[in-house]
């Protein structure tokens, strides 16, 4: 049987990591600066990650939510208290689509609406609704279309309301940093009018934490730079440092009833056990405070780089943005300099998303790197 051909492969075969290093079949030594999609937030094969699995599995690896789960209750104990979001509630599930999924299920279900708004150049998710509210047509099928979704600029509250008045929108969703879109956020004004417009008119917001979440951004999430409470934040990728799992937190105002929500795998015992681990690892190794440190770092390091037009994103979900397409870039970084980057929707944008350990002999390494390759051109 092969494999369904979806996706472009680079001829790179990993076979094992650590910390902010992929190692392939050749032994080749890979610098990993994109974190397999922001996934990696405590670095590869972190020894505290490794043994929680590890010792979780020869004692229970699953049962159903039909069953008391103890480990669910000191994530959502643990998850409260290094995020700050207290008095939320916690809904554990698989990936990031499935997060925003439930997060748009909720909050029709809250309010009684059907309809959607989100951003242009936004990106929640590969299903159903949440590929309906990510703005890219070559991925949303006709069975996906079917959702009503208004897409609005970043930064347009006039839009907003003029939509919000209609009385049919469940929800607003938005990334306060958009990742696959390029990095791009708007101001504090904004998004504090979104929550603003959202109470008037009885509609969620759901902040999609996704990729910015678990301390990417130096703060736990994105959103707490603009001192807002979202109604639902979705969290998924670096929750798990590789091992699949997602969830929403529940603002309090949103009440529960047996069978509004459910999931077989979502919350099982390995999942626990690694988000307790990269949890512990956050707050043992200062890890927020270690992303605000290399940015800054980066920052100045990327000051008159040539052919660089902006430096987008905070803490280290960042890009460099030039005045030419970097794909052909990106590869002379992988293949001749043994460096994974990312790449965006923007095609002049290289996205650095790296563990969270990274340290700034890294940074140096990839910025000699770059301006080798630049002054080539």
């Amino acid at each position: 049987m092969s494999l369904f051909n979806v996706y472009p492969l680079f001829d790179i075969t990993p076979v094992s990591a650590k910390d902010v290093y992929v190692y392939d079949d050749k032994n080749v030594e890979y610098l990993d600066l994109y974190g397999g999609h922001a996934v990696i937030s405590i670095g590869h094969s972190h020894p505290k990650y490794v043994s929680a699995i590890s010792n979780q599995v020869e004692k229970l690896g699953f049962y159903s939510n039909a069953i008391q789960n103890p480990l669910q209750v000191e994530l959502a104990d643990k998850l409260e208290a290094l995020s700050g979001c207290k008095d939320y509630q916690l809904f554990l599930c698989n990936s990031g689509a499935e997060a925003n999924e439930n997060a748009l299920k909720l909050a029709s279900f809250h309010n009684g609406k059907k309809k959607v708004l989100a951003f242009k150049n936004s990106f929640h998710g590969r299903t159903s609704a949440a590929v309906a509210a990510t703005d890219n047509s070559k991925i949303v099928a006709p069975i996906n279309a079917q959702q009503h979704v208004d897409f609005v600029e970043l930064g347009d509250l006039d839009t907003v309301e003029q939509i919000l008045k209609q009385n049919e929108t469940c929800a607003i969703i938005v990334e306060f940093i958009q990742g696959v879109g390029g990095l791009d956020q708007s101001t504090t004004e904004f998004y504090q009018g979104l929550e603003t417009l959202c109470k008037h008119y009885n509609t969620a917001l759901i902040a999609d934490e996704v990729q910015s979440g678990f301390g990417r951004t130096g703060d736990f999430f994105a959103f707490q730079k603009h001192n807002i409470t979202p109604d639902i934040i979705s969290i998924a990728k670096g929750m798990g440092n590789g091992f699949p799992v997602g969830g929403i937190l529940i603002h309090p105002s949103i009440k529960a009833s047996f069978g509004l929500l459910g999931t077989t795998f979502g919350g099982n015992h390995l999942a626990c056990a690694a988000t307790l681990s990269v949890l512990d690892v956050l707050e043992e190794e200062n890890l927020m405070e270690n992303a605000h440190n290399i940015a800054d770092y980066f920052q100045e390091k990327a000051k008159g780089l040539p052919n660089l037009k902006s430096i987008k994103g905070r803490g280290l979900m960042i890009g460099l943005e030039f005045d030419f397409p970097i794909s052909e870039l990106r590869k002379k970084l992988i293949f001749d300099h043994h460096i994974f980057t990312g790449s965006a929707k923007n095609p002049n944008l290289i996205r650095i998303l790296p563990p969270l350990t990274i340290q700034k002999k890294h940074i140096d390494v990839f910025f000699e790197a770059l301006e080798k390759e630049l002054n080539k051109l």
